[in-house]
């Protein structure tokens, strides 16, 4: 079992985990659809041949972001990372793999 944790702008929050969702993420025995999800502030600066979604290139950008985080079955997982950055808004997308071990 995998822990996915992925930083997203709230317009594409429900969009994201609703692909996840599809691909089979945050199911675990009995429940499915499971997440947990802290709202924070983000920064970046964007530079070089960056194309922003969001801010100009060369200005540090503070964004109001959700910190979303479920798990994933193993033979999941790389398939879930694949959907995330089709379904982020980002072109670099910050995100998390941890595998997580039962006790």
């Amino acid at each position: 079992m995998y822990k996915l944790s992925y930083y997203v702008p709230e317009v594409a929050k429900e969009k994201t985990k609703s692909a996840l969702f599809a691909a089979g993420a945050g199911m675990f025995e009995n429940y499915e659809n499971c997440s947990f999800e802290t709202l924070g502030q983000g920064q970046f600066k964007p530079i070089g041949n960056a194309n922003p979604y969001i801010g100009k290139k060369g200005v540090i950008e503070y964004v109001a972001e959700y910190k979303v985080e479920m798990i994933c079955r193993d033979e999941l997982i790389k398939k879930a990372v694949e959907v995330l950055k089709e379904a982020h808004p980002y072109e670099e997308v910050a995100y998390e793999v941890i595998k997580l071990e039962d006790f």
